[in-house]
């Protein structure tokens, strides 16, 4: 059923779901570990009173977080004291059970239990275009390649009780291979941030869908098929809804801005592994959002919210052609049809409904400035509220600031963890549920000195099953690292 914005004002006066003038969001919270803020939440447009802006202000303010960072003597990691790393895979050190060396472009990642106390990851490769392009691509398996002239996919990274490291292809021959997103049933979808078509950049077939893959029966991998029924753009990141079966995905895009997008399984359908792989390619429903505010008026785009607890009601809209034949999926809605967002990026499902990162947090941000939002999609009140809008970085280059919000994953021990993608210093950062920020990790490998002026984000940040150990991949050159410390519940 729609949800209608009379409706939306009128549960807003029962509820309280029109925060976005009381600015408080503390009725909306879903469980114990949902974000929530309050009247006296310390971000501002400006982020001038943001806690990032310093990295002690944030253990003045509560005893949030772990301490400041502490250089590291090898010179990739700084973390807080007690903590520590290991480099699990380095793409042209570590080799695959093939010999081949590991692929670079490390991005997405996601963890699993595996068999006999192993755990497994799944990590995608960021890597783009023909396979001459890299020194490094994703290596062409038998039986598990989709388009032989791509140069991207995904690897499983098996972690053995005795700290043994192994690694295999799950699928190769897709494109760009970001965010992505696991399943209850315990299967990665790998998710295309590239739609190229047949004949463009060398490809030899249409590209921007989405695979999935078993990181526990190889088999299943066998002769990839992309699950057309979500679309063809450039997809992000893609979460379930374990509840009510929809899949939400997020599409990172300009002129026009990307979408995010609902999935609604065919009637009847039962989810579980390989089960997609019977849907036809137009199976289900693809829908956009269309959002408004708590006085019914339309909202075009997310950037438009600056303040912390701003709720919108969401519509959804079909979508025309998901297959994009001859327009690309975001350019067939008008202006008016529906809500896009600035560079939409990673999600996790949480507390009931799904966090969704969009880098930018503002229409008009000076320079192209990353600064970020976090909104949570409330699936039952069908409400996208926003959690945390991070000020714009004024020196991206100097350490002390967070920024740029990409890969997100929801702690164990309260609040989430984000990764850092944009100029400038690049970290790991906790926010609390009361929207504190402080780091876990900064990157010391790519600094942007005068002599190597890139930087290279983090990302592929996730949890083990078990909670000890964080995972996260510094994507250029290519390294996965597991982070273990005393890890503690975060105050508010």
């Amino acid at each position: 059923m729609s949800l209608t914005r009379r409706d939306f004002a009128r549960q807003s006066a029962v509820t309280g779901a029109g925060v976005a003038l009381a600015g408080s969001v503390g009725a909306l919270a879903t469980a114990p570990h949902a974000l929530a803020s309050s009247d006296t939440e310390t971000y501002t447009e400006t982020g001038a009173d943001n806690d990032s802006a310093d990295e002690g202000s944030a253990y003045r303010h509560g005893g949030v977080g772990y301490g400041p960072l502490l250089p590291d003597p090898d010179g990739i990691l700084a973390l807080p004291a007690g903590f520590t790393y290991r480099v699990l895979t380095y793409s042209g050190k570590t080799k695959l059970e093939s010999g081949e060396y590991t692929p670079s472009n490390h991005d997405g990642t996601a963890t699993f239990a595996g068999p006999r106390g192993t755990t497994l990851l799944v990590n995608n490769h960021e890597l783009k275009g023909p396979r001459a392009k890299w020194k490094y691509p994703v290596p062409l398996t038998e039986g598990l390649v989709y388009d032989p002239a791509a140069s991207g996919g995904c690897t499983v990274v098996e972690v053995r009780r005795d700290g043994q490291v192994a690694e295999w292809v799950g699928i190769a021959g897709t494109s760009t291979n970001c965010a992505g997103g696991s399943t209850p049933w315990g299967t990665w979808l790998t998710c295309e941030e590239n739609s190229d078509k047949a004949g463009v950049n060398g490809m030899t077939k249409d590209h921007g869908y989405v695979f999935e893959v078993d990181p526990i029966d190889r088999r299943a991998n066998r002769d990839p098929k992309p699950l057309k029924f979500f679309g063809r753009y450039d997809h992000e990141a893609v979460v379930i809804d374990p509840k009510r079966g929809h899949a939400y995905l997020t599409e990172d895009a300009a002129g026009p801005n990307g979408l995010f997008f609902r999935w609604t399984p065919p009637k009847g359908f039962e989810y579980g592994p390989r089960k997609f792989r019977e849907l036809a390619d137009d199976a289900g429903v693809l829908q956009a959002p269309k959002c408004f505010d708590s006085g019914g008026k339309f909202v075009d785009d997310l950037s438009r919210a600056t303040k912390i607890g701003t709720v919108y009601g969401v519509d959804w809209i079909d979508v025309p052609d998901r297959d994009a034949k001859t327009v690309a999926v975001r350019k067939q809605f008008g202006t008016d049809e529906i809500t896009r967002a600035r560079k939409l990026e990673g999600m996790w499902w949480g507390d009931g409904g799904a966090y969704i990162v969009s880098s930018y947090a503002r229409a008009e941000s000076p320079g192209a400035a990353h600064d970020g939002q976090v909104w949570f999609y409330d699936p039952k009140r069908r409400t996208l509220t926003l959690k945390v809008l991070l000020g714009v970085n004024p020196d991206p280059s100097v350490d002390g600031a967070f920024d740029g919000p990409d890969n997100i994953t929801v702690s164990p021990y309260g609040g989430i963890i984000l990764a850092e993608d944009g100029e400038g210093v690049s970290h790991l950062f906790g926010a609390t549920d009361s929207g504190r920020t402080y780091p876990i990790a900064r990157n010391e490998l790519n600094v942007g000195t005068e002599e190597e002026p890139e930087y290279s984000e983090f990302c592929g940040v996730t949890f083990s099953p078990d909670g000890k150990t964080l995972y996260a991949n510094i994507q250029s050159p290519g390294i996965l690292l597991a982070i273990t410390g005393p890890w503690k519940r975060q105050k508010r």
